[in-house]
């Protein structure tokens, strides 16, 4: 590993202790502690993963373009005027300016990957390579480091300078086509190609650094991810499911296309969703939540396949008896029948839903507009005796960094970079 990176940590310790002195002095320090990632990115995909780098304690230096900066920053203003896809994927990082056109800024950035362990990008098609920052560029000169590119397509292909956009590798990768109702294709709500891409990223980047700790060399490695060939590994049960030109699965809204009863259903005054999964219980539905015992064995329901067959008619019998209860009695019945059920929550009822709030799931970053509440990340908590506690540093400003870090680099914050 670079022999610069205890400076490197020094630096991104003393600017942490600053913003949450009160916190993280009883915290472990992260497994990514002295990590330094260098991170080329916009939107979404890269941003997420490097963000859960920064979870774990890696210091992740985001590159940006002067003044504007990632272009995801103007998606909207719903966060006290900050964009909501930025506060959630861009806490924990510095922010470095840099228009790599300039000799000037590129040579800063070249300085930099000499100290970093990872370089992360998701510029457009080809971007990256004009700027001398492919791994076949980068491996003589750093050969410790790990470089990964995301992409819509991947490097090469018939498709390499395809532009993609979320929406666009949905339906590439066929999730239009088993989402909505079957009127019209819908894709769906979040951004999941880049989550997906996003996660794949941060897995192998993982990886990579473990495999780099086991080499005797040190050496870096070359990662590429495709946000198809992500969307497409989600997609592994239409596929098998349609294996050999066998149809594929119908769209069915919130309901499966393969299982019933299994979605959503109207209640009295609103809507439960529930899931049947197996004969037993199925059983036990028709007795404790329908108080039909003999519907369990009525020849048009008495296994899956016949029920999803029959499910328009089976569908009125229950929708019958849930109408003249509340969407709270039906959970009730559920509940003790051991059936799996949900609320329909909207967003406000996942601000306050109850198990978040019963385990201490919300903290508060800062940001440029104020503090903010948080989600801890998955299996991570505020650290105490046995854990390493989740970083949950401010959202940065573009820029922000620029002086302390080009200092560290002895350079000036000037024209003389």
């Amino acid at each position: 590993m670079p022999t610069t990176r205890p400076i490197v940590r020094a630096a991104c310790h003393n600017i942490s202790s600053i913003r949450h002195a009160s916190t993280n002095t009883a915290k472990k320090a992260g497994p990514l502690a002295g990590i330094t990632v260098v991170s080329l990115e916009q939107a979404i995909a890269a941003p997420f993963c490097t963000r859960q780098l920064a979870d774990l304690g890696a210091r992740v230096i985001k590159v940006e373009r002067p003044g504007v900066g990632d272009f995801a920053r103007n998606y909207d203003t719903r966060v006290n005027g900050l964009a909501s896809h930025f506060v959630w994927t861009n806490r924990s990082k510095e922010s470095l300016a840099l228009d790599l056109k300039k000799p000037s800024d590129h040579s800063v950035l070249m300085r930099l990957l000499s100290r970093a362990d990872v370089l992360v990008q998701n510029l457009a098609p080809g971007a990256s390579a004009r700027l001398g920052l492919s791994y076949a560029d980068l491996k003589a000169t750093h050969p410790s480091l790990i470089v990964c590119n995301i992409s819509g397509y991947g490097p090469d292909g018939p498709y390499r300078d395809k532009k993609a956009y979320d929406l666009l590798i949905q339906s590439e990768a066929g999730m239009l086509s088993v989402t909505g109702t079957g009127k019209e294709p819908a894709k769906v709500g979040i951004s999941i190609a880049d989550i997906s891409a996003g996660s794949y990223a941060y897995s192998n980047i993982l990886a990579a650094l473990y495999q780099r700790e086991r080499d005797p060399a040190k050496r870096g490695c070359n990662i590429d991810i495709s946000m198809l060939e992500s969307m497409v590994e989600w997609m592994g049960f239409p596929m098998y499911y349609t294996y050999e030109n066998a149809p594929g699965p119908t769209p069915a809204g919130a309901s499966h296309a393969a299982i019933y009863p299994y979605g959503p259903f109207e209640t009295g005054d609103g809507t439960v969703m529930l899931g049947i999964q197996n004969e037993r219980e199925w059983a036990k539905f028709c007795d404790i939540v329908l108080g039909q015992a003999d519907l369990a064995t009525d020849e048009r329901f008495v296994n899956n396949s016949l029920r999803s067959q029959n499910r328009d008619e089976l569908k009125k019998i229950i929708c019958d008896v849930f109408s003249s209860l509340s969407a709270e009695q039906v959970i009730a019945r559920l509940d003790e029948a051991v059936i799996a059920n949900a609320s329909v929550n909207d967003m406000q009822g996942v601000w306050n839903h109850p198990q978040l709030k019963a385990r201490q799931r919300w903290t508060k970053v800062e940001t440029p507009a104020g503090t903010v509440p948080a989600l801890l990340p998955p299996g991570m908590t505020m650290g105490d005796a046995d854990t390493y506690g989740a970083r949950m540093d401010a959202v940065p400003e573009v820029g922000e960094h620029n002086k302390a870090i080009l200092a560290e680099l002895g350079l000036d914050d000037d024209a003389e970079k």
